[in-house]
């Protein structure tokens, strides 16, 4: 099994909380993971339709087989498991006793708050970190294979081509999950809706022009983008929310969850074809902003990730705090530091005056040193521990 970052912080929400939910997107590796960490649990999917007959027509028969706890994979497909699983828990409050995970955010966070609160440790596994990836491919993959292919696990340890995989991965979920959730009737232009998301990467949301281009209200570009989120397909970056005496940019920007899925969306079918792409910039920056989204997740840690721009075009690709103080990431997808993007980054930081630390550059080079107060640091990098990366450094 790969060694997955978020094992060691389900082990401690184990030791605390008599349930532990694993949520994240479709073929994140939650069940291997589940599984793998709790081989001693039975284990059981309600996926399975045997099973979940046997659950909504006898539950406390079918509870009865798991007095010592369970792990039970995609656990939003029972929604009445939560209510029950709240009585059985009150009455034995024993630490790590039930395991839920769950490719549906909004299915299984609606359960765990209205049933489950204060009693369950909540984790969020997205597809394969650059450091996880680093031990499958051993530092072998070249940046646009790894924009281009993604971070799903499946990609990385089966011999499988990613477009046939991601092509079954779209039909699976539009057809599974968002049918389900939004009784969507035209695939095609929900299909259509996701495209231009991923023609969106790193760009400010505008859901007036989605809804417009798409041919659909603002009010539904709203509700499918919502089922996105919570599927975790994209990611919304917030703006920073201090002032600084500016006007400053309200709207999120747009991301995807996964790159290689983005790729896919954007029909790029091959690695060489991102070289000369005019989104591979977007792209980059995608992945690099994931890539911490990732690091958080995996320790455990609230996102807290946000960009900064104001009226005036000056910005932060990526800004977080530490210790009270402002850490600014500009991210650039050439192989070459050139003076601009030290002035860029530099710029970054301008803004926070005394309350910033020393802005970093992440680009598509190899080297990484320190020029002119600026953490120049290449994409390598992020597949070891780093300054800039790390929730508490």
């Amino acid at each position: 099994m790969l060694d997955r970052q978020l094992s060691s912080t389900i082990a401690r929400l184990a030791r605390s909380f008599p349930v532990v939910a694993i949520t994240g997107p479709r073929q994140s590796g939650k069940t291997t993971l589940a599984r793998a960490l709790f081989a001693d649990k039975p284990y059981v999917s309600l996926e399975d339709p045997i099973e979940r007959a046997f659950a909504e027509e006898d539950p406390r028969g079918f509870l009865a087989r798991f007095a010592e706890g369970a792990v039970f994979d995609e656990a939003q497909r029972w929604p009445a498991l939560f209510s029950h699983l709240q009585g059985l828990v009150d009455a034995n409050r024993r630490p790590g006793r039930f395991i839920l995970t769950g490719s549906q955010q909004f299915g299984l966070l609606a359960g765990v708050t209205q049933s489950l609160a204060g009693r369950v440790g909540m984790t969020r596994l997205l597809p394969l970190s650059a450091p996880e990836l680093a031990g499958v491919a051993d530092g072998t993959l070249a940046l646009d294979e790894l924009l281009w292919r993604g971070s799903y696990p499946v990609l990385h340890t089966q011999s499988v081509a990613p477009g046939d995989w991601f092509a079954s991965y779209v039909a699976t979920y539009l057809e599974r999950d968002v049918r389900q959730v939004l009784k969507v009737q035209d695939l095609t232009t929900f299909q259509r809706f996701v495209r231009l998301c991923a023609g969106r990467c790193g760009q400010l949301l505008n859901l007036n022009a989605l809804a417009g281009e798409t041919g659909i209200t603002h009010t539904t570009a709203r509700a499918w983008l919502s089922v996105l989120e919570s599927s975790d397909v994209v990611y919304l970056l917030a703006p920073y929310h201090r002032n600084f005496g500016k006007r400053l940019v309200k709207t999120p920007k747009l991301y995807f969850a996964d790159t290689g899925l983005a790729c896919w969306l954007l029909g790029i079918r091959a690695a060489d074809m991102l070289a000369l792409h005019p989104l591979r910039g977007a792209l980059f920056e995608n992945w690099v902003i994931t890539e911490h989204l990732k690091a958080r997740c995996n320790a455990g840690e609230a996102a807290d990730l946000y960009f900064w721009r104001d009226n005036n075009g000056v910005e932060a690709d990526l800004l977080y705090e530490v210790a009270g103080q402002l850490q600014t990431v500009e991210i650039k997808s050439g192989q070459t530091p050139t003076a601009d993007y030290i002035r860029a980054g530099q710029k970054s930081a301008r803004f926070a005056g005394t309350e910033a630390l020393a802005p970093c550059l992440v680009y598509g080079g190899d080297d990484s040193f320190d020029r002119s107060g600026v953490q120049v640091r290449s994409w390598r990098t992020l597949g070891t521990p780093g300054p800039f990366l790390a929730p508490d450094s």
